[in-house]
């Protein structure tokens, strides 16, 4: 063979090694088109959760008898009987969980007799046991019963549903914050009492007032409640059965047949809004996902808080004070391996030694007057951000260390030889410099501690918390509280739910947003990057 055969024309380099170069460039592309493809599939079926679908009046064969169902196709499935026959099954949702006991059922296509799309059918949304799909027959007010068909129907409809919306929020305030704060301060008095920092006289004269203002605030809810139980909303569901919904209960109608697509994607903004919103409710299969979200990103914050300094002051001892040698390349081969530890393995480190240890010594010497009942001896989000902090620093150590390396030795000459003291250098120089690459470090770390779920499991996470680590409630801060995290509502839901079909649409959501959260974090930490490293335009970073 020729020699020239075996060079390029152009260049006259070897083509040895050409066919690793494109097997690489195969594996990259397959790598990507995995990674949008999994995207594509949370997105879509992430944002078909949110969609308003057209809801089929079914009658289907049961026998010798007609079923009538009501509801909407989730999915579609096939299966072969005993017989090798294959059957086409479709996945309905007709809802009325409080009378059928399922949410979902499964249909053979070959047993649909009939299909229609009533615009009377309404998919109503209530604060328990999930979606109705009834047909209107009348409401029921203090000033009397109004037919459905009849003009005002639609108007009293949404008149109740706003005077429900507010008497709700309005109990809200009486039992979260005003009960609450009845609670909390009875037990004050209580603990006061027990250390002897108040006279037992005293103490019994304020608890009586503290109880009649509870006992009044008591009357004002249950008059709220008998108020929303003089309106209701009359229906008849598609096998024919009455149901009666108190207003309290109802808290959106909409009429799927009848709705144009500019009014389904009003209803799908809404939807998205009230997602975003408000708290779950249903064992986490309705309602929003707002306390996770919170969570999530409260918790990402102070974890990047507490191991930026550290990770970064350690990489500075690590690469400009230390004397190199075996020690140090010891320390360096013990922050890789930190890397590579099992998640989980720091959650029971977090419990033993942040929970329990610090927790409990910190319940022993500031508030020995609650014990045996801890506050923070027991998980919460400081604790479980203390624990991500650990489970990052390696990260952030070793991109710190590239970082300083990267800054060129001019550089520091040049101060040192203006009269700059070592850290005068490090500080003014090539800190500066290195941000860049420090945040680059932050980023890696934000991006894996926001999607960490087993250790969290262990130190702070729960199925659901009502109470925010940050609200209006003084002191405002309150790090010992426990905490809901997207991650942990998305396995909660999958593997955890009574009702995993149910759960199904808001896992997808769930993971959607997950994603886009730590997008959002991860897109404000490079901004800030590049803003930095145009600004100190000698990083390599």
């Amino acid at each position: 063979m020729d020699p020239a055969a075996k060079t390029f024309a152009t260049t006259g380099r070897s083509r040895k090694g050409e066919p690793w170069v494109w097997l690489t460039a195969a594996g990259l592309t397959i790598g990507v088109a995995m990674a949008l493809g999994l995207f594509l599939l949370i997105l879509v079926k992430g944002a078909s959760s949110f969609w308003p679908r057209r809801i089929d009046l079914m009658e289907v064969s049961n026998g010798a008898a007609i079923e009538k169902i009501a509801g909407y196709i989730t999915q579609q499935t096939e299966r072969r009987d005993a017989q090798g026959v294959l059957h086409e099954e479709i996945q309905v949702f007709r809802g009325n969980k409080d009378l059928n006991g399922e949410a979902f059922k499964y249909i053979d296509r070959s047993n649909i007799k009939a299909t229609s799309r009533p615009g009377s059918l309404l998919l109503v949304e209530r604060l328990e046991y999930g979606p109705a799909i009834v047909t209107p027959v009348a409401l029921q007010t203090p000033g009397g019963r109004i037919e459905a068909n009849a003009g005002g129907f639609e108007t009293a409809l949404e008149k109740i549903l706003t005077q429900g919306k507010a008497a709700r929020k309005e109990l809200l305030v009486i039992e979260r914050k005003k009960i609450g704060a009845i609670s909390r301060e009875l037990a004050a008095l209580a603990r006061a009492e027990k250390s002897a920092g108040v006279k037992p006289e005293v103490a019994t004269t304020r608890r009586a007032g503290l109880q009649a203002d509870f006992d009044k605030l008591q009357t004002e809810a249950a008059d709220i409640r008998k108020t929303l139980a003089e309106s209701s909303f009359l229906g008849l569901t598609a096998d024919g059965k009455e149901v009666n919904y108190p207003a309290g209960n109802l808290l959106d109608v909409f009429p799927s047949n009848r709705a144009g697509f500019f009014s389904r994607v009003g209803e799908m903004i809404h939807r998205m809004t009230k997602f975003l919103t408000e708290d779950p409710r249903e064992a986490n299969t309705e309602g929003g996902v707002f306390p996770a979200i919170f969570g999530t990103v409260v918790m990402t914050l102070v974890m990047s808080i507490f191991v930026t300094p550290f990770g970064v002051i350690a990489a500075i001892y690590l690469r400009e004070y230390a004397k190199q040698g075996l020690f140090v390349r010891m320390v360096r081969i013990s922050v890789n391996n930190l890397a590579g530890v099992p998640s989980i393995v720091f959650g029971v480190f977090g419990l033993a030694f942040f929970v329990y240890f610090v927790g409990g010594g910190l319940d022993r010497w500031l508030f020995a007057d609650s014990l045996p009942t801890p506050t923070y001896g027991t998980p919460g989000i400081l604790w479980a951000s203390l624990t991500l902090a650990l489970l990052t620093l390696p990260v952030v150590i070793v991109a710190t260390e590239e970082a300083l390396s990267a800054v060129p030795r001019g550089v520091r000459e040049a101060a040192l030889a203006c009269g700059a003291s070592k850290w005068q250098t490090i500080q003014r120089v090539v800190l500066p410099a290195s941000l860049p690459g420090i945040l680059t470090g932050v980023i890696l770390a934000m991006a894996r501690g926001a999607g960490e779920v087993a250790p969290l499991m262990l130190v702070g996470v729960v199925k659901l918390a009502p109470s925010l680590p940050l609200d209006d409630i003084a002191p405002f801060i309150h790090p010992e509280r426990k905490f809901m995290h997207l991650g942990f509502h998305i396995y909660d839901l999958g593997f955890q739910s009574p009702d995993a079909e149910a759960a199904k649409p808001i896992v997808y959501a769930t993971a959607l947003l997950l994603l886009v959260v730590v997008v959002s974090l991860n897109l404000t930490a490079i901004l800030i990057r590049n803003r930095l490293k145009k600004r100190f335009a000698v990083s390599s970073f």
